[in-house]
C-alpha cells in the first residue's frame, strides 16, 4: 500500500494539530502535524500510566519532537532524524513539528479510539 501523507484518512483535526492514520496489515501509520507548545500529556490521560501504550518508529520531518520515556529518560528528535520511541512515553513540541510513524495496529489504535473519543 501507499499513498501521500496528506491524503491519509484524518484522525484528529484540532485547529492547527492534524493527525492522519491508517493501518495496513499488521502495522498502523500516523502522519502529524502539530503546533509548537502542544504537550500530548493531557491527551494521554485514561491510558495505562497516562502515556502512549505503542511502540512508534519513523521520521520527524519539520521541527522537533521530545519524548519522555517512563524511566524519565528525555530525548529530542530534529527533522531529517529516524526515530525509535518505546511504549510507555509522552512528547511535547517546542516547534510547529511534523512526522511520520508506524507501529502496531493493536497498540496505534488503543490511542487511535482513545484520541478520538476525548477530542470527540
Amino acid at each position: 500500500m501507499n499513498g501521500a501523507l496528506d491524503d491519509l484518512p484524518i484522525e484528529v483535526e484540532q485547529g492547527t494539530l492534524v493527525t492522519r492514520y491508517a493501518e495496513w496489515g499488521d502495522m498502523a501509520v500516523r502522519f502529524a502535524r502539530v503546533p509548537a507548545g502542544t504537550d500530548m500529556g493531557p491527551l494521554l490521560e485514561g491510558l495505562p500510566g497516562d502515556r502512549c501504550p505503542s511502540p512508534h518508529w519513523g521520521i520527524v520531518l519539520e521541527g522537533a519532537v521530545r519524548v519522555t520515556a517512563a524511566d524519565k529518560t528525555e530525548s529530542v528528535t530534529h527533522a531529517g532524524e529516524a526515530f525509535y520511541w518505546p511504549a510507555g512515553h509522552t512528547a511535547r513540541m517546542d516547534d510547529d513539528t511534523a512526522f511520520f510513524e508506524v507501529g502496531p495496529v493493536a497498540a496505534m489504535r488503543q490511542f487511535n479510539e482513545h484520541a478520538r473519543a476525548k477530542l470527540g
